[in-house]
């Protein structure tokens, strides 16, 4: 079986997603494939249903934006509008005891951080639970092949999971990039992150407005979904490890991963855990990055790489990525 499209994305996050909405309205044959059960990657919500009957939620990806440039702010003004987000804080404690208040807002998303994903995503043709294995290249366009041998071909392609499985994708293929484009996305690396999520039976002892940005080991943040917001029928807390602490127990079983960051946490959390849960983030956040939005290449056939690696990071970094693939595609 075989599918056409004048653009093919692979990755559904904010940078995949921003991107086909861009190239969609401006009447291009788009697809976004993603191999995860839903869209969104790093903007990420998962839930639980505990033995009251309530259902515990957690963000346990991206925790929160910042607005620096006015084209986000239009997108962030418009999610405002619609009460999809809402303003959480100006600032988080760095556990000394002191408030931080920077005068700048951090925005979360009301119903978690994957509800803005999903709402990229509407009316878009998202393909899910989608594995690519290779990506090739003939006749001046691009040949897809998923796990199930179904083949995607089309005109052009928009690479945007992290670079080194992109990198995998195009090698399996045999497709062959020249040294200019190779040798800087080559030098993008990442840091991993271990997310683990905890149910309490009472309230965390977390400052106001319920987090702490530490930026430490082995723990960095801990974000209260409940005073969030996110969470109203439980307690519950996500905890990011840092990437010392990640790396040295990237092979760990969860059971030791899970004792540690709770003994680590024990003062802030001051309420008895229900249950945990481990996410492993293998590449969380790139701490080397392409200095420009995105990279393009016309050869072997129009390719474009992007994603929050690409200009400035995080959630504001990934859409202005997307916004700038799609303009170099269009182009």
């Amino acid at each position: 079986m075989e599918h056409n499209y004048q653009c093919l994305i692979i990755g559904a996050g904010m940078a995949g997603l921003t991107a086909a909405r861009a190239m969609q309205s401006s009447g291009l044959n788009i697809a976004v494939v993603d191999k995860g059960r839903g869209v969104g990657g790093r903007l990420a919500t998962r839930w639980s249903d505990n033995e009251a009957g309530a259902r515990a939620f957690y963000d346990h990806g991206a925790q929160f934006f910042t607005v620096r440039d006015a084209t986000f702010q239009t997108q962030v003004d418009d999610w405002l509008a619609r009460g999809l987000v809402k303003e959480w804080a100006r600032g988080f404690s760095d556990g000394s005891g002191n408030p931080k208040d920077d005068g700048h807002p951090r925005y979360c998303a009301v119903n978690g951080m994957n509800s803005l994903a999903r709402d990229l995503a509407r009316d878009l043709a998202v393909m899910t639970n989608t594995q690519v294995v290779s990506i090739s290249s003939s006749d001046n366009s691009w040949r897809v092949t998923t796990a199930l041998g179904v083949i995607h071909t089309a005109a052009s392609l928009l690479l945007t999971p992290p670079v080194e499985q992109s990198l995998a994708l195009l090698e399996a293929g045999a497709t062959t990039l020249g040294d200019e484009i190779r040798a800087p996305l080559e030098r993008i690396s990442y840091v991993p992150c271990f997310a683990l999520l905890v149910e309490l039976d009472a309230p965390s002892r977390l400052p106001a407005p319920g987090a702490l940005q530490l930026h430490s080991e082995p723990i960095a943040w801990m974000g209260d979904n409940h005073r969030k917001g996110i969470s109203p029928d439980a307690f519950t807390v996500t905890l990011h490890a840092g990437p010392d602490f990640t790396r040295e127990h990237w092979d760990a079983p969860h059971e030791l991963i899970a004792q540690k960051l709770l003994l680590a946490a024990g003062n802030w959390l001051g309420a008895s855990v229900k249950r945990w849960q481990v996410h492993r983030w293998r590449y969380s956040q790139p701490v080397v990055t392409h200095p420009e939005a995105c990279l393009f290449t016309s050869s072997p056939a129009p390719l474009v790489f992007a994603g929050d690696a690409f200009g400035m990071p995080r959630v504001e970094g990934a859409f202005m990525s997307g916004r700038a693939a799609a303009q170099a595609l269009l182009n």
